[in-house]
């Protein structure tokens, strides 16, 4: 594959041209196994390139951590050959976990079953505004306090490092009756009419329910920010 610009041959298609400095791909969807990732790369809505990367796991477990940290390294790397936009996953959560920690981008979760179609279905919406800050001037409110002690405030952390979140309100601790199961848990409620959901972080019998207002713009935009904020908070073990 050549360049699009400059028509300087590529080492791999859809990698970005340090000649002219111009992309020949905008999005990379990864497909993650265990064992085996399938990367595609588009450009608008063509396919320029895929690639696969295998690998094979370990019994060991420190060896098994090795090669999962590896493994992802290699996707990450691929990744970063063609400095996407936008960067989709789908398949392994532990893959997954690993990947995230070794980008620098945002990554959206898309179902596995066709994550490619999945992708290019979302191109034909309307695209969401994008909230250019930093996590910590997302976050405000009357109420200061956070539940669940650092794991309560990661969670926090995690939903307002969206791209589609605008701010996110802490809300009143309530505490709740007996029984309750122990562990900090987060959730991400069903959107409202104008695209804004509400995260749930439980610690024990307690409960905090705090606003999170997101760039889409209706209850059917808000369910995807929704989806995405929901997987974000499973990749980082925030569910449980």
């Amino acid at each position: 594959m050549e360049c699009s610009r400059c028509g300087t041959p590529l080492e791999k298609p859809g990698d970005y041209c340090l000649v002219c400095e111009t992309r020949n791909a905008d999005t990379v969807v990864v497909h993650a196994d265990p064992d085996h990732a399938t990367l595609t790369f588009l450009d608008e809505d063509d396919v320029v390139g895929r690639t696969d990367i295998a690998t094979t796991p370990e019994e060991d477990a420190d060896l098994e951590g090795r090669r999962l940290r590896n493994f992802a390294g290699r996707i990450a790397d691929e990744v970063r050959r063609k400095r996407p936009e936008e960067v989709y996953v789908a398949g392994d959560r532990s893959v997954v976990q690993a990947v995230r920690a070794d980008l620098h981008y945002t990554v959206y979760r898309v179902p596995e079953d066709d994550p490619v179609a999945a992708v290019l279905e979302r191109r034909g919406e309307r695209e969401l505004d994008v909230v250019e800050k930093a996590p910590a001037e997302k976050i405000g409110g009357t109420h200061s306090t956070l539940i669940g002690g650092r794991v309560g405030q990661r969670a926090i952390r995690e939903v307002a490092a969206h791209p589609h979140v605008k701010k996110v309100i802490p809300g009143p601790i309530e505490a709740g009756g007996s029984g309750a199961r122990g562990g900090v848990r987060a959730k991400v409620t069903r959107a409202d009419a104008n695209g804004n959901v509400r995260l749930l972080i439980r610690d024990g019998s307690s409960v905090q329910e705090n606003r999170v207002v997101t760039t889409a713009m209706d209850r059917e935009t808000g369910e995807r920010v929704r989806d995405d904020l929901n997987e974000a908070l499973a990749d980082a073990d925030l569910d449980r």
